[in-house]
């Protein structure tokens, strides 16, 4: 769901509100979600990786299968 301009506007208020009061925090909660990133980064390369792998069985089977 996205947000409306105005949610948008207070989100970001509160963003630089939180990092004039605690940069410490601030830093971490941008590490964390850089890191979450790539985590996702990972698990997408990994699922291809999965399939190609499966892809690859598969047509080498069907080439030994039809020569």
């Amino acid at each position: 769901m996205a947000l409306s301009t105005h949610e948008r506007k207070i989100l970001e208020q509160i963003e630089t509100h939180l990092r004039a009061d605690d940069p410490r925090l601030a830093r971490r909660l941008t590490r964390h979600r850089a890191s979450r990133t790539r985590l996702h980064l990972r698990i997408a390369a990994a699922v291809l990786l999965a399939l190609t792998g499966i892809a690859t069985v598969i047509g080498a089977a069907l080439a030994t299968l039809f020569s």
